[in-house]
């Protein structure tokens, strides 16, 4: 029996609608294999949002993305847009996106594919083998706590707030999460915080130690943001699964990214509660100085397909054929110019796709 499937695309700025448009006919050759039916519905965000309505986020794309069963998004924003007030950016479209679906919880793989360890800017010895999940949470933290903003202090001097603060539940429900992923990979869970600093930190640790007794299969260690950030560069292999807040998450999980030699290779998912769409996009920009020009890698967003298969629609069988066909299209010796090296062949945007449909059969 054929399933059917409501899929968003958020197609977005930049390279966006270029990598997009990969996806979806990579989605659309793979779906009579699995007995599989996308109904694809595109809408706005970002900088063509507000090019067409004024808003980063229009109220139709939320309501949109709410009636399906899981959101592509392809990436936002641009130089053209940068001198907008912050609310008003695009960026304030992808955050009240992941607000208003509720998603807390961010995955973000670093695995090295064998095909490109020396892309690494990191020695083949040091990154060969590094298989990282990251699970950021998403709708917290600094980026949302209140106060924040510009403010007058008593003696006129301009002062920035922002707080970070998080509640005992959702710290809960991020780091099951966490020890979640870790059961179903290698069984160990990092959780990162600034406990000997920040107050928040510390409850951050005290629930991870109190969760870890329903979790007897998974090894619970903690580390400082700073001594984090220094491990994953010196000695990457020793991570399996790491969680933490977000905006030490979203630092962290671009660190780990370059690990891998192209942050152009990497998939997310954000997710929310079950039954509720998730979003699932690369962790790379818009890349507006590229765009255009078929110099995309699609890849990311190939990847944050599977992504979308495997977490949201229940496919692994499909997920597992899209990252097969990755891995096939790099052994045939195909690079974008972001991964590009001597003896390779070199292909844009559009021989990328056309390769991955050939891989796929």
């Amino acid at each position: 029996m054929t399933q059917q499937y409501r899929i968003t695309l958020l197609p977005g700025d930049g390279i966006g609608p270029e990598i997009m448009a990969v996806t979806v006919e990579v989605l659309q050759a793979i779906a009579p294999r699995f007995d599989l039916q996308f109904e694809f519905t595109e809408a706005l965000i970002g900088g063509s949002a507000i090019d067409q309505t004024g808003k980063p986020l229009p109220e139709e794309t939320l309501t949109t993305c709410r009636a399906s069963d899981a959101v592509l998004l392809a990436a936002i924003g641009g130089y053209k847009w940068d001198k907008l007030p912050r609310h008003q950016r695009p960026e304030t479209g992808l955050l009240g996106l992941r607000s208003g679906l509720e998603l807390f919880a961010n995955l973000r793989p670093a695995t090295i594919l064998p095909q490109l360890v020396e892309a690494s800017t990191l020695k083949r010895e040091v990154v060969e083998g590094v298989d990282i999940m990251v699970v950021r949470e998403l709708t917290g933290g600094i980026y949302f706590g209140q106060p924040k903003g510009l403010f007058s202090s008593e003696t006129g001097e301009q002062r920035g707030v922002n707080t970070m603060a998080y509640t005992r539940s959702e710290i809960d429900r991020i780091v099951k999460v966490g020890f979640e992923t870790a059961k179903k990979r290698r069984g160990q869970l990092c959780s990162v915080d600034k406990a000997n600093v920040l107050d928040v930190s510390q409850l951050w640790r005290d629930r991870a130690i109190a969760l870890a007794t329903d979790y007897p299969e998974v090894t619970l260690s903690h580390l400082y943001v700073d001594n984090a950030a220094m491990q994953l560069v010196r000695a990457p292999k020793q991570f399996d699964t790491i969680v933490t807040g977000n905006l030490f998450g979203d630092i962290l999980s671009d660190a780990a990214a370059m690990l891998t030699g192209s942050i152009g290779m990497l998939p997310s998912a954000s997710l929310g509660e079950p039954g509720k769409p998730g979003v699932f996009e690369p962790v790379h920009g818009s890349a507006p100085d590229i765009a255009g020009q078929d110099k995309a890698n699609p890849m990311a967003q190939v990847l944050s397909a599977a992504m979308m298969l495997r977490y949201a629609l229940d496919q692994p069988a499909a997920a597992t054929a899209l990252e097969t066909a990755v891995t096939t299209v790099l052994d045939q010796g195909y690079r974008t110019g972001d991964i590009w090296s001597d003896g390779m062949t070199a292909v844009g945007c559009k021989g990328m796709g056309e390769a991955l449909l050939k891989a796929l059969g």
